[in-house]
Order: C-alpha cells, then sequence, then structure tokens
C-alpha cells in the first residue's frame, strides 16, 4: 500500500481534520465541498494549527511548508482522476451519500480506493450505489474527531470489499502510528455502539438541562471512571447535533431497539442550535 494522492470530501471539523492529518504524513490532498466559504474556513484553520505547531516547535516551519503546498482546496470536477485514496466525510445521510459515491463511481480511476467515513451507517448500504467492481475498492474508514489527535481509525469491511485492502490499509495506517481496529460492517461499528450507552445512560440520568448535574456526572465518571472527559464534555466537543444524528441512526439501524434511544435533552439542544463548542453553548457554556 502506498498511499500518495488523497481526496477528502467534505470541509466540516470532520473532513478538513482528516485532510491535515494526511497532509502532515506528507501526503498530496485534496478537498472538496460545495461551499467555497467553507473550504476557505477549513484552510484558514488547518494553517493556523500547523503555525501554532511551529510556535510550539511540534513541528519545524520547513515541514509547514512543505504541507502548505500539499493541501489544495478544489471543485470535484477538478481533483485528481487517478487519486489512490477517497474519503467521504459529508452529511450523515444514507441517501446523500449513496448519490455522491455513484457520481464518484464513474468520475474516479479504477484503481482508486473510496471510502466512507460514516459514523453509523453500514458500509454496505452505501456501496449498494456503485458498480460491482468498485465495491471490491470501497471501504469504510472511520475516524474520530479530533483526527489530528485521535489515533484509532476504525477499518470496515463490507461484504464485497477485497480482504486483502483491509489487510493493507491497517498495516499502512500502522506504520503512520495511527490505531486501525478491523471492525465488521454493522450500525455504528465498534466505538459508536459502544458509546451510545456512555451518553445515553447519563442524559437519562441527568434528565433535565441542569448543568451542575452534569458537572457532577462528568466529575464522576472522570474522577472513578478514570476517563479523560466526561459524556457532557465530550458530546460538547464532538457536536451535540452531530451526536444526536449518530444517536437517531444507531437507534433506527437496531430497529428502535431502547437502550440506543435518543434522548429529549439531545433534542431540545438541537432545537435550540445549542451544539457545544463550535456554537459557545451546549450543555455548558464557553467564551
Amino acid at each position: 500500500m502506498n498511499l500518495q494522492r488523497i481526496v477528502v470530501i467534505g470541509a466540516g471539523t470532520m473532513g478538513s481534520g482528516i485532510a491535515q492529518w494526511f497532509a502532515q504524513q506528507m501526503c498530496y490532498v485534496e478537498l472538496v465541498d460545495n461551499s467555497e466559504a467553507q473550504l476557505k474556513k477549513a484552510l484558514t484553520d488547518i494553517h493556523a494549527s500547523w503555525d501554532k505547531l511551529v510556535e510550539k516547535e511540534k513541528l519545524t516551519s520547513c515541514q509547514v511548508i512543505q504541507m502548505k503546498k500539499l493541501l489544495e482546496t478544489k471543485s470535484l470536477r477538478k481533483v485528481s482522476k487517478d487519486s489512490d485514496l477517497v474519503i467521504e466525510a459529508i452529511i450523515e445521510n444514507l441517501e446523500i451519500k449513496r448519490s455522491l459515491f455513484q457520481e464518484l463511481d464513474q468520475y474516479f480511476s479504477s484503481k482508486t480506493i473510496l471510502a466512507s467515513n460514516t459514523s453509523s451507517f453500514p458500509i454496505g448500504l452505501i456501496a449498494e450505489a456503485v458498480s460491482v467492481e468498485r465495491k471490491k475498492r470501497f471501504i469504510g474508514l472511520h475516524f474520530f474527531n479530533p483526527a489530528t489527535i485521535m489515533k484509532l481509525v476504525e477499518i470496515i469491511k463490507a461484504t464485497e470489499t477485497e480482504a486483502s485492502l483491509c489487510d493493507a490499509l491497517y498495516e499502512w495506517f500502522d506504520s503512520k502510528e495511527k490505531k486501525p481496529a478491523l471492525s465488521k460492517d454493522s450500525p455504528g461499528f465498534i466505538v459508536n455502539r459502544v458509546a451510545r450507552n456512555f451518553y445515553g445512560e447519563p442524559l437519562r440520568i441527568a434528565e433535565r438541562d441542569d448543568e451542575e448535574r452534569m458537572k457532577e456526572i462528568d466529575r464522576v465518571l472522570k474522577e472513578v471512571g478514570g476517563f479523560k472527559m466526561g459524556p457532557f464534555e465530550l458530546m460538547d466537543l464532538i457536536g451535540i447535533d452531530i451526536n444526536y444524528s449518530v444517536t437517531c441512526s444507531v437507534w433506527e439501524a437496531y430497529k428502535q431497539e431502547p437502550r440506543f434511544a435518543p434522548h429529549k435533552l439531545q433534542k431540545q439542544m438541537v432545537d435550540e442550535k445549542r451544539f457545544g463548542r463550535k456554537t459557545k453553548r451546549g450543555f455548558y457554556k464557553y467564551d
């Protein structure tokens, strides 16, 4: 496996983080988004992140100059057709993802690996949109936010994905100091399936929008459970809107099994547009 040319589609928090991480591995990266404003914001934020790492002496200025040259923003029709890997990191909507991959299948070279960063949908369902031959090179690559820091990446094999492709990607990520994990193709995969209870039970304990109660739950899980972040802190970091969307997807995929059910407090936060850190207000307030 030799990944040199990467396309990331979706310049939101996750997509831009994935693009930044690949550029830091000295891969040529093309970042795509329908919104020109979002692309500009993503590039500005990534450059600012690298500049801070130079100030902290974690990267050299020469490294950052090279990384900035390796990362470009483009429209989909201008990216390299012979890219090694394309990663989709757009909205968690199955039909929109399928429509995109149908287009990607026709655009990219037959050698190109197509991957989804979906956090909840089975890869086989998304792969239904592509040709029989492409299914062999279609895979799930689920990164975690922030992608530049979080080591884990789940590698999900659909029924028709070549086993050798999973093995090769596992070795490649391992060589780049990621912590790859092979997962079966089921809703939520490993982490997001387990995490539903990490979020769901604290929400049921809190019951209502009570910041002091949430602080207490977070404190107990950190001090007693050994977690680096409590569930409410983590939901604010991820984005309550994203967390709620994933919860709903997993719940529906498991035929509305009660243990995966979303909580009314999550919906309340989303309705009030209190998404967490990115809106300066979630379960907690941020200046």
